[in-house]
């Protein structure tokens, strides 16, 4: 029945408003910590910035934006990404639409052309957000936000958002569903730079840094909602690529 539902334009917008709805009212009633605690005077001489964050965390991300703040957050082409999409609008986050995917489906998702928009869209003074990892690698970091950070000479910032009141979906990304009337900890990292003559081998630092930046961000929100660090993966196994979410 979902298969049927699904393609009608008028379901999918109806999902999205409701959860923007639903999202909406779940932070209103969390008690935030931030982490720093000046972290909005200290990202605001950095704008236009790139926050990236682990899918599955990013359905709060778009509270962090401030009223006077432009912004736009990369999401897939798919159908079922459109109610994300949706909820995003109603939030106040315009989209660019688009997969991080690698490889020969860069181009055929819409990564190649979501890219240079988002880049273009930093050159315009407008901040961008997209998850750091790539379907369905969880809580690996991919090469497309160092990418977009190289060529547009903007900042990267991985934050993180943890609820202490949540389930976890079973999906790959293991989705939080945040629940009201909790505690939510926003965790941001010291941010990456990438230099426009970056070669392969200072990309690929710079992803590394990135994945450590976000590893030590959501052990650290956990933390500050309750639940304890979770296992971080070892050093050596974010430098081969390993690691599992």
């Amino acid at each position: 029945m979902w298969r049927k539902l699904r393609t009608s334009q008028a379901v999918r917008t109806a999902l999205g408003r409701g959860m923007a709805s639903y999202l909406r009212f779940v932070w209103r009633t969390q008690r935030v910590v931030m982490e720093p605690a000046d972290l909005y005077d200290l990202a605001e001489v950095q704008l236009p910035m790139i926050l990236t964050f682990w899918h599955g965390q990013h359905f709060l991300t778009p509270f962090l934006v401030k009223p006077h703040h432009k912004a736009r957050v990369m999401i897939s082409r798919s159908a079922d990404a459109d109610v994300n999409a949706i909820a995003a609008e109603a939030l106040g986050i315009g989209t660019v639409r688009g997969s991080g995917a690698q490889g020969r489906d860069f181009r055929t998702k819409g990564g190649f052309n979501a890219t240079l928009e988002m880049i273009r869209h930093l050159s315009e003074g407008t901040n961008v957000a997209m998850t750091a990892d790539v379907p369905k690698i969880a809580r690996h970091a991919g090469l497309g936000v160092v990418t977009i950070a190289k060529h547009s000479g903007r900042p990267i910032y991985p934050v993180a958002i943890a609820t202490s009141n949540r389930i976890l979906a079973r999906s790959w990304d293991r989705a939080a569903i945040h629940l009201p009337f909790g505690r939510a900890a926003v965790v941001a990292g010291d941010g990456v730079r990438v230099p426009a003559d970056a070669d392969a081998q200072e990309m690929e630092a710079a992803r590394r840094e990135v994945q450590r930046q976000l590893e030590v961000a959501t052990a650290r929100a956990e933390e500050l909602v309750g639940r304890g660090a979770p296992q971080l993966p070892h050093p050596s196994a974010i430098a081969d690529g390993n690691t599992q979410g």
